[in-house]
């Protein structure tokens, strides 16, 4: 059953509201991506199409090179476009999300915070719509780009999305 029209942008609002409060976020990765958690990665921004997340350069972080360890890396990109996919799955029945694959690119030492942002909003929101619709399985690949402060590109993350809804 869907909810009225106005109901739906309330749900929203709360869920977005959770997502972009730091105290909520923190709690949630100590809790359910405790890695993500000790790298000290956190929520900057989350709208329906974008989502910002901050890994900071620090002892929890670093590799023995002196910038920032690439699985750091990797977990944050991973949490910004999975941001939006938790976001397009709020308030819908359920559905199967599934990392299927992860590649990088590193093309700058990041020995400064980064600052990982996916702009997939949108187009995820549609792949799970289309796999609510069609009862199949769909899969998106999503791109998040690391930041240095400067705005240098310092990485690119693509993680692909598999949605599938699940039978009841």
């Amino acid at each position: 059953m869907t909810p009225p029209v106005g109901t739906y942008c309330n749900f929203m609002n709360a869920f977005l509201k959770r997502l972009n409060s730091p105290f909520s976020m923190r709690l949630f990765m100590l809790w359910k991506l405790p890695g993500a958690w000790f790298f000290g990665i956190s929520v900057r921004s989350v709208s329906e199409e974008k989502a910002v997340v901050s890994l900071p350069y620090q002892w929890r972080s670093q590799n023995p090179f002196q910038s920032i360890y690439f699985a750091a890396q990797c977990a944050a990109g991973e949490l910004s476009t999975g941001l939006l996919a938790m976001l397009a799955l709020h308030d819908k029945p359920p559905v199967s999300m599934l990392v299927m694959q992860v590649e990088s690119a590193f093309y700058k030492k990041a020995d400064q915070t980064l600052l990982f942002t996916c702009e997939d909003g949108a187009a995820i929101a549609q792949t799970v719509e289309e796999a609510l619709k069609s009862g199949e399985g769909r899969t998106f690949r999503a791109t998040s780009t690391g930041r240095l402060p400067d705005g240098t590109e310092a990485a690119k993350v693509w993680i692909t999305w598999s949605f599938k809804a699940k039978r009841r």
